[in-house]
């Protein structure tokens, strides 16, 4: 079975939690490590998200 899609919010809030776990100073250091690898993830798929959504825009701009 594939893996389920998030959504851009979804995506995002993972993002930001990623992001305060890395901005806690009592991290241990593999744990820091997977939250920077969870974040790139995170902000992987809001940016395909985005990127997906201006090339739709794009598409319905051009056939008006």
């Amino acid at each position: 079975m594939g893996k389920k899609k998030s959504s851009f919010e979804e995506s995002l809030k993972k993002l930001e939690q990623a992001g305060e776990k890395l901005r806690s100073t009592d991290v241990p250091l593999e744990e820091a490590i997977e939250s920077y690898r969870k974040g790139l993830e995170a902000y992987q798929e809001c940016r395909e998200i985005l990127d997906n959504a201006v090339q739709e825009i794009e598409t319905l701009t051009k056939e008006k």
